[in-house]
C-alpha cells in the first residue's frame, strides 16, 4: 500500500489503450476529477518487442501536451496506464514508459496496467471483488486486496467464453449447420448470416485470411441477441454464453460473503436474451455475491489509479504482469 502524509498538489493522466483506440484524460490528482479528455481511433501496434512503446508515446505526449496547455501547464504527479494485451505483451511498455513520462512531465509516479484491472478500478473502485470485463473478447478478474485472481482472457481460439467473438462464432456455426441441413442449425441466423456476409458458402473464405477475426465474429453476436427472443437455438447460445461469463466469475470472485460482482463492456449491451440467463446462472454459482453496476469504465479506473498513486491512497494490490508500480513515494 502506498503512503505519503500529504496529498500531492496537481495533476494526474489516465490512459486508456484498447483494440479500438486510445483515451487520455487530464485530470486534479487530489480528487480524481477529469478536466478533460481526447480520444484517437488508432489502435497502438504491436510489434516483434510486444505492444509498441514508440506508438503509443507518438499518440499520448503530444496529446498530454495539448491538454496541460488547456489546463494551465500545471505539474503532473502521477500517471495511469490500462492496455490492452499489457499482461502479456508489455514488456516494451514497462520498460520505456517510466523513463519516457519522467522527461516529457517530470513525473515519477506511474501504473502500468493490463486493460482488466483499470476495468476494475473504475468498476469497482477498490473494494474487494471480481469484475467481468466483456466485449469481443472476455475477462474476469477479482480480488481480495491482497492478490488478484484472473480467469480467461486467453483470446478466441483458446478462451474468451461468452464474449462477443464466442457467441458469434457460436451463432455463424449454427446457421452453416441450417446450411448443410444438419441438427442444431437455426435458419433465422442463416438468413442473418447470408444478409451480413453473402452465401453462406463464401463465409470461410472471407472469415479465415482476416486478421481482425475476432472482431468480424463478435459483429454478428448482435443477430444472435435479435433472434433470442424467438429461436431456441439462439437463446440457446445465450445461456450457454451466460454460464460461461458465470464460471469466469466465479473463477475470480473471492471467496468473502456478500462479494461485489460488476459487469462492464460492451457486450452487456446486448440486454435480457444475454443478461437473463447471465443472473440466473450467477444465482446458482455465487448465491453469497452482490451483483452491482459498474462505477465507471476502464478510462475512469486509470484515472482513479493515477489519483491514489498521487495522494497515497492506492489500495489496489501490485503484480508483475498485471498493475506495475514506478517510482511509488517519490516526490
Amino acid at each position: 500500500m502506498v503512503s505519503v502524509n500529504e496529498p500531492a498538489p496537481g495533476l494526474v493522466v489516465g490512459v486508456d489503450s484498447g483494440g479500438s483506440g486510445l483515451r487520455v484524460a487530464l485530470a486534479e490528482a487530489a480528487s480524481g476529477t477529469v478536466l478533460e479528455t481526447v480520444s484517437s481511433r488508432e489502435p497502438v501496434r504491436t510489434g516483434p518487442g510486444g505492444i509498441s512503446a514508440g506508438h503509443f508515446l507518438e499518440q499520448v505526449l503530444p496529446a498530454v501536451a495539448a491538454l496541460r496547455e488547456r489546463a494551465g501547464a500545471r505539474p503532473v504527479v502521477a500517471a495511469a496506464v490500462g492496455a490492452a494485451g499489457a499482461a502479456t505483451l508489455g514488456d516494451e511498455l514497462r520498460a520505456e514508459l517510466p523513463r519516457a513520462f519522467e522527461e516529457a512531465w517530470g513525473v515519477r509516479r506511474l501504473a502500468l496496467a493490463a486493460d482488466a484491472v483499470t476495468a476494475y478500478a473504475g468498476a469497482l473502485g477498490q473494494r474487494p471483488g471480481a469484475v467481468v470485463a466483456g466485449g469481443t473478447g472476455l475477462i474476469a478478474l477479482g480480488t481480495d486486496l491482497t492478490a488478484w485472481r484472473r480467469a480467461d482472457g486467453w483470446g478466441h481460439l483458446l478462451g474468451d467464453c461468452g464474449s462477443g467473438a464466442w457467441i458469434g462464432r457460436a451463432g455463424l456455426e449454427a446457421a452453416m449447420r441450417a446450411h448443410d441441413g444438419r441438427r442444431g442449425g437455426s435458419t433465422p441466423l442463416l438468413t442473418r448470416a447470408e444478409k451480413l456476409f453473402g452465401p453462406a458458402a463464401g463465409l470461410p473464405g472471407l472469415l479465415y485470411p482476416r486478421t481482425d477475426r475476432p472482431a468480424v465474429l463478435a459483429s454478428f453476436a448482435p443477430e444472435v441477441g435479435r433472434c433470442a427472443a424467438t429461436d431456441p437455438v439462439a437463446a440457446g447460445i445465450l445461456a450457454r454464453a451466460g454460464v460461461h461469463i458465470a464460471e469466469a466469475a466465479e473463477a475470480a470472485c473471492p471467496a468473502e460473503p456478500g462479494a461485489l460482482v460488476a459487469l462492464t463492456g460492451g457486450l452487456f449491451k446486448m440486454g435480457e436474451p444475454l443478461l437473463a440467463p447471465l443472473r440466473s446462472a450467477l444465482g446458482e454459482l455465487l448465491p453469497g455475491a452482490r451483483t452491482v453496476e459498474a462505477a465507471g469504465d476502464p478510462l475512469a479506473g486509470a484515472v482513479a489509479l493515477a489519483s491514489a498513486l498521487a495522494t497515497g491512497s492506492l489500495r489496489l494490490p501490485e503484480d508483475p504482469s498485471l498493475l506495475r508500480l514506478f517510482g511509488v513515494g517519490a516526490a
